[in-house]
């Protein structure tokens, strides 16, 4: 069976919205879609869920709510991460991996965000993450993992 996939783009001009609109509904899980590459794909029957304000999870009823996150649904973090890193190719390695994690997050932790900026001057990165309690708390001990020395290792 093929699926029909949308940009953001063409979800925007088909529904008439901002392009940051539709974006903030994908952050917030008001509308499913699925990252390819840099680009958010979403697909026929999620966009047509959306539009009829149904929610699959809720057996099909319809819904205007915002979906629920059933752990800590109230509270949001924001934070930012200077990385010190030796070269670049460390960093994009950093970046390539939390990008990975944010990807792969647990349903459960509901919507987050992470971006993330090379300061090539100052050998940085800055990874800037929001979130749910439960995803921040992931992706800062991913962060501490990836960028702890290792035994025996001097710094």
């Amino acid at each position: 069976m093929n699926e029909i996939y949308y940009s953001v783009d063409d979800v925007a001009r088909l529904l008439k919205l901002h392009e940051k609109t539709v974006q903030r509904y994908i952050r917030e899980g008001r509308l499913q879609a699925n990252k390819v590459g840099k680009a958010w794909r979403i697909n026929g029957h999620d966009l047509s869920q959306f539009v009829e304000g149904t929610d699959p999870t809720a057996g099909g009823k319809k819904t205007n709510a915002r979906p629920q996150d059933t752990r800590a649904s109230n509270v949001s973090i924001s934070t930012v991460v200077d990385i010190d890193v030796l070269d670049m190719e460390q960093g994009m390695r950093i970046v390539n991996t939390m990008t990975a994690a944010l990807n792969a997050k647990h349903a459960s932790y509901g919507a987050s965000s992470m971006s993330a900026q090379m300061i090539e001057p100052e050998s940085k990165v800055r990874i800037m993450l929001w979130g749910s309690i439960r995803f921040m708390e992931n992706m800062l001990a991913s962060i501490a993992m990836l960028t702890e020395p290792k035994e025996g290792e001097t710094t």
